[in-house]
């Protein structure tokens, strides 16, 4: 209900009902809309979390890492349900508590990609966490981007250019195990 008629237009009444619950169940396990909403938004978010977490640790393989995580991002984009729209285009993102969870998604994709970065390409902290952010921002918005044209490239080309484009500007630093002028 909320992904298709947005957080202010969905009734507790009509989502009750979709639910296959009655009203006053509903509000025995969320106190209002907002806790419902969050909780979703959470369940969302930890799902994409998790399929980031199996695609940076499925390979030691840098040049098979970045293609991973970039099907993580458009296999949860293409999921079936359309739970990534309460993530990436939320009605209700300047309602703090959303902007909270919101940005800590986007920071903790963004870390789990920077651990990577800073242990082989050599770079500090903050220049980790920046190249990750690009990176999480990179598969976001071409994902999303992806979807919307209504997925005229296959999923599967479409991930393998994005990725292509991210390896070529990541691998060029260097491995940090590498000695120096190699």
């Amino acid at each position: 209900m909320f992904v298709a008629q947005g957080y202010h237009a969905a009734a507790m009444d009509e989502i009750a009902e979709r639910a296959g619950v009655s009203k006053p169940v509903l509000y025995q396990h969320f106190p209002g809309k907002l806790e419902l909403y969050l909780a979703l938004l959470d369940e969302s978010s930890a799902e994409l979390i998790q399929m980031m977490s199996e695609a940076l640790s499925s390979t030691t393989d840098n040049s098979q890492r970045v293609p991973a995580t970039f099907k993580a991002f458009y296999d949860f984009v293409a999921g079936t349900g359309e739970a990534f729209r309460l993530v990436f285009e939320s009605d209700l993102s300047n309602e703090p508590a959303v902007r909270g969870r919101l940005d800590k998604l986007m920071y903790d994709c963004a870390d789990m990609v920077s651990q990577f970065i800073r242990e082989d390409a050599g770079v500090s902290d903050s220049e980790a966490h920046l190249l990750g952010m690009a990176l999480v921002g990179m598969a976001q918005v071409s994902a999303r981007y992806w979807l919307r044209t209504g997925r005229e490239i296959p999923k599967d080309a479409a991930e393998m250019l994005i990725a292509r484009l991210a390896w070529r500007g990541i691998s060029d630093w260097p491995m940090t195990a590498e000695p120096a002028g190699s």
